[in-house]
């Protein structure tokens, strides 16, 4: 698990900036039913992105788990942040216009309590936001990187925690259906061969982890020999959808 409280100070940066805040927000925006009063950003992190979903007529409140994370967002939000657990929001039932859950549930072993966490404080009628497939946007724009790799990536690949499928799932039980999908551009994101194979080799996806070490030995040499070891290949895309 990524140190948060470590990172907060260099997060922002090294995830697309301003840039990708500003995509994600606009991406979110997007799936928000008009009139939209009252919203929570659960793992808000630093803030870059909860502040672009302020607006005049919207209360919004961000909340994380990581002390760095808040102490940050503190700053674009002073009077709308909190700590807290996604799994435990410290929100009463029924109490919000809409929850939004950006690069979250990718982390976990087990999405349900966030879930279930989300639809708890949701209003009648409220929407919930969240990515979904994370760990394939990486992959999901045509490269030679996308080629090399996508053998291993099939033969090895988890049921995500944001699956698609699954955030579906888990969401019926809580009386939430699919009513919209958008996507945005992780700007800043496309990584070239030489980082793919830092990456893979550090074990940072979960097919990396469960593949043998011969198999990411060869993974790595195949991808030492693609062409250009340190231009960045196109960002990925992230997939974005709303359960009502």
């Amino acid at each position: 698990m990524i140190d948060y409280n470590g990172e907060a100070g260099t997060y922002d940066v090294s995830r697309g900036g301003e840039a990708r805040a500003a995509a994600a927000a606009e991406a979110v925006e997007r799936l928000l039913p008009a009139g939209t009063r009252t919203l929570v950003d659960v793992a808000c992190g630093t803030g870059i992105v909860t502040t672009r979903l302020c607006r005049p007529t919207r209360s919004v409140l961000g909340v994380d788990r990581s002390q760095g994370m808040v102490e940050l967002a503190s700053g674009r939000l002073p009077l709308g942040v909190v700590l807290g657990d996604a799994a435990r929001l410290p929100i009463g039932s029924a109490r919000t216009d809409a929850v939004v859950l950006i690069w979250l549930l990718h982390l976990l072993s087990d999405p349900a309590p966030v879930l279930a966490e989300g639809a708890r404080v949701l209003r009648g009628g409220g929407v919930l936001v969240t990515t979904v497939d994370k760990d394939q946007a990486a992959f999901s724009i045509a490269s030679d990187v996308a080629e090399v790799t996508a053998p291993l990536r099939r033969k090895y690949a988890p049921r995500a925690a944001d699956g698609f499928d699954r955030v579906v799932e888990l969401g019926a039980g809580h009386g939430l259906r699919p009513v919209g999908e958008t996507g945005f551009a992780g700007i800043g994101q496309g990584r070239s061969p030489r980082q793919w194979r830092e990456r893979i080799g550090a074990g940072r996806f979960p097919w990396s982890r469960e593949a043998r070490p011969e198999e990411i030995a060869w993974l790595c040499r195949d991808l030492a020999s693609l062409p250009d070891q340190d231009i960045a290949r196109p960002d990925p895309l992230y997939r974005l959808v709303a359960l009502a």
